[in-house]
């Protein structure tokens, strides 16, 4: 999809279609009440097109409601979608970025494959900024992607040409740095749900591996992809213990960024769950929704989607992702309930449940990115079912053992637009993974699942600063919505990238 920036003006624009934004300014409550529908543009001939239509009543700008005229008067364009943000109280930039895929979404099947997206000008909602621009051209990528890719009767419905148009006496500059910035954050994170999207039989450990290699050398990173060996040789056993029932082999994949001239200074560590196929092991899964599984490496194409970002970006900051990948499957060289590992940190772990397996590989993915010099961390997982009861599929969890490093990653969700949660650590937790034969077990039973889950992290993150991601209810969208389809979301991308930015400018003494 190419995109671009437009300032003309927006009745001029010739185009298959132009939307525009609207929200409801009506602040009354009643029964009585009707919405109070408004343009969030300046140009007076798009709102003596949409006027009609805007006083009947028939549109109230909710939340992405679409309303379509053909051959608007007065317009070059040959058709006017309008878009609801909704409440105009409750309308952000982040309204923006699903407007825009709700528009690229409405098109596809209409056979429209170029089209414009006006950002609001109006102070009600002041996007006009660079914010608005890339969020929308992010918003466009997002609405575009389609899970159907071994459909033998797919057609391509792909929008060719995603035009952001601003006003004319806007900073041209920036707002065109920002539409190329929001096409790299977007192609990124659709390159991430891609991953997810592929079946356990095409993308296995290795697999994924040589795609990473093959985006790291297409954008200037350095990869290495290593195997059985090296998680002997590293003394990975925690991550080896869950690949050890699969007959496809384990892939360690690390990936770095390191900008010319910076040579100290913070260096941040992705590490990312990559588990190609989930059948729970030894403690195997109930046989529903188990094909939902290929989606259980989630979390390390979230961290090779963002180190793409990252690449295209060049923030003056040393980055280093890992993503342990492996199988988890149950055969006769499986792990076993009551086995205990012993991970690269040299803790032993007591395996109560083979299903808990993602804290295994993240356990031994986490020491390694403080063996090689990461003096922050953030991992990220489709780690467990207990956090998707306790948040739903609205929010993911996040955990934290620094307030620094948590309100850094508060920021980034400001400009992600992403949603988090964070939920507790506590000594209280970690009472509930201490086993008897070993250092610790891993899982603390039923309640609290998610935070046993992070305390076990915790163990190996120690006290270097560090996020958790737990992301398994939000990785994965169970029904299409107006701006994002059915399967992989790519959570996370967009928010790690932007948590990786702010080390920009930071010395070894300026945060801990």
């Amino acid at each position: 999809m190419q995109t671009q920036i437009s300032f003309a003006p927006l009745s001029q624009i010739e185009t298959e279609l132009l939307a525009v934004p609207a929200v409801d300014t009506q602040t009354a409550k009643g029964a009585d009440t009707k919405p109070a529908p408004v343009l969030l543009i300046d140009d007076d001939a798009v709102k003596a097109a949409a006027a009609t239509v805007l006083d009947s009543g028939e549109f109230k700008a909710g939340v992405n409601e679409t309303l379509l005229l053909h051959a608007p008067a007065g317009l070059a364009a040959k058709r006017l979608l309008i878009l609801g943000l909704g409440k105009q109280a409750k309308a952000t930039v982040h309204s923006v970025r699903n407007a825009a895929g709700t528009t690229v979404r409405f098109a596809k099947p209409r056979g429209i494959r170029e089209l414009v997206l006006a950002i609001p000008t109006s102070e009600a909602l002041p996007a006009a900024g660079p914010a608005g621009p890339r969020a929308a051209v992010e918003g466009a990528f997002v609405g575009d992607f389609d899970p159907d890719t071994y459909r033998s009767d797919r057609k391509d419905q792909s929008i060719q040409s995603f035009t952001v148009a601003a006003p004319a006496d806007a900073d041209r500059a920036a707002l065109e740095a920002a539409v190329a910035e929001g096409t790299i954050v977007g192609e990124s994170q659709n390159f991430a749900r891609s991953l997810v999207n592929e079946p356990g039989n095409k993308l296995t450990p290795t697999v994924l591996g040589k795609r990473a290699a093959e985006m790291a050398k297409e954008v200037g990173l350095k990869c290495e992809v290593h195997s059985t060996g090296m998680l002997h040789e590293l003394k990975m056993g925690a991550f080896w213990s869950v690949s050890q029932g699969s007959a496809e082999p384990p892939a360690l994949i690390v990936l770095r960024y390191e900008p010319k001239g910076v040579t100290d200074g913070p260096i941040a560590g992705l590490v990312g769950k990559g588990i190609t196929f989930d059948t729970g092991g030894i403690s195997i899964k109930p046989a529903d929704n188990m094909e939902k599984m290929k989606y259980d490496m989630a979390g390390g194409a979230a961290m090779i989607g963002a180190m793409r970002a990252i690449a295209l970006l060049k923030p003056k900051v040393r980055v280093i992702g890992i993503v342990c990948a492996a199988e988890n499957m149950p055969s006769g060289t499986a792990q076993k309930p009551g086995d205990v590992q012993t991970a690269m940190s040299g803790k032993t772990i007591e395996i109560i449940n083979t299903d808990a397996e993602g804290r295994l590989v993240l356990a031994d993915g986490l020491a390694y990115a403080k063996q090689l010099g990461a003096t922050h961390l953030i991992d990220a997982a489709t780690l467990t079912g207990a956090c998707v009861v306790a948040l739903g599929m609205v929010n993911a969890g996040a955990f934290a053992n620094n307030e620094a490093a948590y309100a850094q990653f508060e920021a980034a969700l400001a400009v992600s637009g992403e949603k988090f949660w964070r939920l507790p650590l506590g000594d209280e937790y970690v009472e509930m993974i201490k086993s008897e034969i070993g250092d610790i077990k891993n899982t603390g039973g039923r309640w609290g699942g998610a935070i046993t889950a992070a305390e076990f992290l915790h163990v190996f993150a120690e006290d270097t600063p560090w996020i958790h991601l737990d992301i398994a209810g939000v990785a994965w969208v169970e029904d299409s919505k107006p701006y994002i389809a059915k399967g992989p979301s790519g959570i996370g991308v967009r928010s790690i990238l932007e948590w990786v930015r702010a080390f920009e400018g930071w010395s070894g003494q300026t945060r801990g």
